[in-house]
């Protein structure tokens, strides 16, 4: 991790068109202000996290309909899954 030091009003640059602006600092946080092609996702990491957790649990949903959903068409075809048709 790259640490650096910042007053108010310079800037930092990512590659070639990515500019961080260190806009306001106060007790326990600084203002940044980024300038960035639209095409560049910009998010708070915490934000971003909470959206791959909610993308995980919709891909579990989803994976866990899928699985549903084929059983039914199996059964529907007449063919037993794994689980039917044992007894144990």
């Amino acid at each position: 991790m790259l640490v650096l030091t910042r007053k108010v009003g310079e800037k930092l640059l990512i590659g070639d068109d990515v500019v961080i602006s260190v806009v306001e600092v106060n007790r326990g946080s600084v203002r940044l202000g980024v300038e960035a092609p639209q095409t560049v996702s910009i998010l708070r990491h915490e934000v971003y996290e909470r959206i791959q957790e909610e993308n995980l649990t919709s891909s579990q949903v989803s994976s866990a309909k899928d699985i549903e959903q084929a059983a039914a068409f199996l059964r529907q075809k007449g063919i037993a899954t794994a689980t039917e048709g044992t007894d144990t």
